[in-house]
């Protein structure tokens, strides 16, 4: 039996969707699940993906096989870019069949997948493909990571959007406070941000994080 492939993007580039994907690996390991990180592309280092460095310091753990086999960091490119243009610089495409059969092979293995992705979701991997089309191509669920700074709501709602339109399932979004913000400002954010997932049909849960440290009670309606 397969494990499940849940992706992870953020509204842009720097809402801590890293952070987000190893922490939250973390706590579902301490749970007893099996559980892997992936990265979908990365670009601006060279080798082993640093994402998924970092996900492994965030959870705890060295380098798993999956990780020195590649699995976990297919596409790698060295020119800080969006994956389209970093592939092009390197004079090559990326190759979407052997991430798809890198993410299966660590479904064979593990329970859980997360995938982190590249910046938002209208990222193009391609020149006529974007990441939220990857996700929608292949039925992942998603898990959304935003903030309550200010323009969120813009760019989330714009996210959801772009979930609807494909008809991506929102699993959770991720309210990540992890720079200061006017308490009102974040508390208006938040039930903006919760009306609309209702309004679209989501029953998506709002999971804090606040210090370092997921809510977990909200994460368990999640159900993974």
């Amino acid at each position: 039996m397969s494990g499940a492939v849940i992706a992870v993007a953020g509204i842009d580039t720097g809402i801590g969707k890293t952070y987000v994907t190893g922490l939250l690996a973390k706590v579902l390991l301490q749970q007893g699940k099996k559980v892997i990180t992936q990265k979908i592309v990365q670009t601006g280092c060279e080798g082993m993906a640093e994402d998924i460095l970092e996900h492994r310091r965030l959870m705890g753990i060295g380098l798993q096989d999956a990780d020195r086999e590649g699995l976990t960091s297919p596409c790698v490119f060295s020119f800080p870019a969006s994956p389209h243009l970093s592939a092009r610089l390197e004079g090559a495409e990326i190759d979407l069949h052997h991430i798809r059969r890198s993410t299966h092979a660590l479904q064979q293995r593990y329970d859980l997948v997360l995938l982190e992705g590249v910046g938002g979701l209208l990222v193009p991997l391609a020149s006529d493909l974007l990441f939220a089309d990857y996700i929608s191509d292949a039925g992942y669920g998603l898990l959304l990571v935003t903030s309550p700074r200010l323009g969120s709501i813009n760019h989330t709602l714009l996210s959801i959007e772009a979930c609807v339109k494909r008809g991506i399932v929102i699993r959770g979004v991720i309210y990540n406070s992890f720079q200061p913000a006017d308490k009102l400002i974040a508390d208006d954010t938040r039930q903006v941000i919760g009306h609309y997932l209702v309004k679209e049909g989501y029953k998506a849960p709002i999971i804090n994080l606040r210090d370092g440290r997921l809510d977990l009670d909200a994460l368990a309606l999640l159900s993974f």
